[in-house]
């Protein structure tokens, strides 16, 4: 559904080399840029809840700036401890140069 897609940022607006807090419907997001595709995350690392867009980027990883767990980018995947747990991933679009993401809303069964 469209209503799930919340506008964030310019695309001219985020640095290509340095990960951007935003906010959509309500949650921290962490954009990222990795071979010029757009990505983004929950902002926070699933361990302590460090911000991930303090942390440190290399290719398509980011390591957290607490306790450097990592986590691949476009799937949030964990890929080093301490943390055990995933990171939600969201999709991204670009439309009429504004970055958009799609935050799925809570649904009851």
């Amino acid at each position: 559904m469209d209503d799930e897609w919340h506008d964030v940022l310019a695309k001219g607006d985020l640095d290509p080399e340095l990960p951007e807090p935003v906010k959509a419907a309500g949650r921290a997001i962490a954009l990222f840029v990795v071979d010029d595709r757009i990505y983004a995350t929950d902002c926070y690392c699933s361990h302590m809840r460090a911000r991930l867009t303090d942390g440190y980027v290399e290719g398509d990883t980011v390591e957290c700036p607490l306790h450097q767990s990592r986590f691949h980018i476009p799937t949030g995947r964990v890929l080093g401890s301490p943390a055990t747990r995933d990171i939600r991933t969201f999709e991204t679009r670009v439309d009429a140069g504004r970055i958009l993401v799609r935050v799925p809303t809570r649904r009851s069964a």
